[in-house]
């Protein structure tokens, strides 16, 4: 089973302090490697001073139960440019007010694709 949670427009920015922040439909969560853990994304409302723009483009999330070759998990996939998406895996979810931080994997498992 493949469920669409959500969708619609990203950004991913450098702050002046150089930590990444990704927004999703204007939900702010800070990107930052966690020594020891890997890649984390944290629930922020703070707004961020940008210094620079990574990338911006569309987002799909998705919640996979039980597909061949895909695992069963929350997918979040950031469309990159020229057709392509790149995936990411989110054990936990997305952050939310309850639970602050959550991991980010990056897979090379593309949902999108996979319903072409």
């Amino acid at each position: 089973m493949i469920k669409l949670l959500d969708q619609g427009e990203y950004a991913l920015i450098e702050t002046i302090t150089h930590t990444k922040v990704l927004t999703l439909n204007g939900k702010y969560f800070a990107w930052i490697n966690a020594q020891g853990i890997g890649e984390i994304l944290v629930a922020s409302k703070k707004h961020h001073k940008i210094s620079h723009i990574v990338s911006l483009g569309k987002f799909r999330l998705y919640e996979i139960h039980d597909e061949p070759k895909l695992t069963d998990l929350v997918h979040l996939e950031l469309f990159v440019g020229e057709g392509k998406w790149q995936g990411f895996l989110l054990p936990t979810g997305l952050p939310t007010e309850m639970d602050k931080r959550n991991r980010i994997i990056p897979t090379n498992e593309i949902v999108t694709k996979a319903l072409a």
